[in-house]
């Protein structure tokens, strides 16, 4: 058994405990044990720990991170000790319909598990004395280690600085995805994006990857816009002083965008990117609501001016595929990972940078497993 320290959901509205649980050392047959180098604090975790999403107690949050493979199960061939990994939280059965398919984050046997912070055994793999302990997404990246699914560790090139890698595992896929994948825009297109935070700033340089012509941003913190506009946007809208959709029509001539993304996850401003798109337009919801929340769209409009609002999970990702794609891309200076690190933190500062998170501060703070020692 191994021991290490990790942050422990223990309910909403609760501080998260740290506390010394307790870990195989020998992974499943399908398994991999990973030491953790780095995790980011996505606002994913925070739906979690304020109620905003049911979840069970105790668990450790996390789930953007990356590391190094300690040691691998039985019938585990494609990866070995010593690999560097980033962490998928959708492990794929690589069996059903989805999969087979080429669409793993829909995949139906981590629906079933992961979705539910367990493994494909229906079991978690962390103690605390003789209580189980789940792991967010079974992944679980607040903890100094990890055993996840072979298919939830992609294996990336040694040479990329893991703090930034760790980001690949959740916001840059999921906004850059959420482009090319999900959207699939083309060169000359206009994109609006609603939200400059990771994953919205993310949208930005997907947009900017697939060549779209205008890339309009639109936030209510001045800060942020700034952000967006390095990032690569061409135009900026502070949706608290003007309203949002009269002024995407002022800047594309009374049409609207070719593309909308939601990178916030409200209701209003969901139906905002709905209004904001031309005839035949295309919005995509990119953000994460709380349970139970709504939208309101007129039908008619749908049918008439053919607009699609579709949902974009993972940025719709093969992860195996994607993860070293943007890692290569990152490497040779075409997306910014460098940017989006704007904090440090031990693991003990955890609670710390949620605290910061509510107030709207930063991109991505990263906890960095060793700033303890």
């Amino acid at each position: 058994m191994i021991t290490l320290n990790a942050a422990v959901f223990v309910g909403p509205q609760q501080p998260l405990e740290l506390r010394e649980l307790t870990i195989s050392s020998e992974p499943g047959a399908q398994e991999v044990l990973v030491r953790l180098a780095a995790s980011g604090v996505c606002h994913s975790d925070l739906h979690a720990l304020d109620g905003d999403w049911e979840t069970p107690a105790p668990l450790v949050l996390g789930h953007e991170g990356a590391g190094v493979v300690v040691a691998v199960g039985s019938e585990v061939s494609e990866l070995e000790a010593g690999d560097h990994v980033i962490l998928s939280w959708t492990p794929s059965c690589q069996k059903c319909e989805f999969c087979v398919s080429g669409r793993p984050v829909l995949c139906q046997l981590a629906n079933e598990t992961a979705y539910q912070h367990v493994f494909f055994d229906g079991k978690p793999r962390l103690r605390d004395g003789d209580e189980d302990v789940r792991s967010f997404l079974a992944v679980g990246s607040f903890g100094e280690y990890a055993m996840v699914p072979a298919s939830a560790a992609i294996r990336i090139r040694k040479d990329a600085p893991l703090a930034q890698a760790a980001l690949v595992g959740c916001a840059v896929t999921t906004g850059i995805g959420a482009v090319t994948n999900t959207a699939g825009v083309e060169p000359g297109s206009t994109v609006l994006v609603v939200g400059c935070g990771g994953v919205g700033l993310n949208v930005v340089q997907g947009a900017r990857l697939a060549g779209a012509k205008q890339i309009i941003v639109a936030d209510v913190s001045a800060e942020k816009l700034e952000l967006g506009r390095t990032f690569g946007a061409t135009h900026v809208i502070n949706s608290r002083e003007v309203d949002l959709v009269t002024a995407v029509h002022e800047l594309t001539d009374g049409r609207g965008v070719d593309y909308a993304f939601e990178a916030i996850g409200l209701p209003f401003t969901i139906e905002a990117c709905y209004e904001a798109v031309r005839r035949g337009g295309t919005a995509v919801v990119v953000g994460q609501v709380a349970d139970g929340v709504k939208i309101s769209i007129d039908p008619f409009v749908m049918s008439d001016q053919e607009k699609r609002l579709i949902g974009s999970n993972y940025g719709s990702s093969r992860q195996s595929i994607d993860f070293p794609k943007i890692i290569d891309l990152y490497m040779e200076g075409l997306v910014d990972l460098d940017s989006m690190v704007t904090d440090r933190i031990p693991l003990s500062g955890v609670n710390e940078a949620f605290a910061e998170m509510r107030k709207g501060r930063g991109i991505r703070t990263v906890i960095e497993y060793g700033l303890d020692d």
